[in-house]
């Protein structure tokens, strides 16, 4: 289960550095899509496997979310305060992201 919840938040922070990437900056936004692209998962996992599982699956995207935003506050507050590179920022950082996706998984998924 971790490894979903690890591989999960992986895959929404590609989307995002991709969406940035990408010119026109129209793209974006079909890359911020990836919200729209869980409720549809979410939707077929329920169809294949059940209420349960997709229940335990929806819970694994909101600790990601909150793993999310722990990465996305910290690089901010880094940025504003401090000035570094992006890329630095963001490469520096990506431990607080991985300590609180363990730590949201030990504490709620374990």
């Amino acid at each position: 289960m971790f490894f979903r919840f690890l591989a999960g938040g992986i895959v929404v922070a590609l989307f995002s550095a991709l969406g940035d990437v990408l010119k026109p900056k129209s793209f974006a936004g079909l890359f911020g899509a990836a919200p729209s692209v869980a409720l549809a998962t979410l939707g077929l996992t329920i169809a294949s496997n059940g209420t349960a599982y997709a229940a335990l699956e929806a819970r694994s995207m909101i600790g990601g979310a909150v793993a999310l935003f722990a990465y996305t506050w910290s690089v901010m507050w880094v940025m504003s305060r401090y000035k570094p590179s992006a890329h630095l920022a963001a490469t520096g950082l990506l431990s607080v992201w991985l300590a609180t996706a363990f730590g949201v998984w030990s504490l709620f998924f374990k």
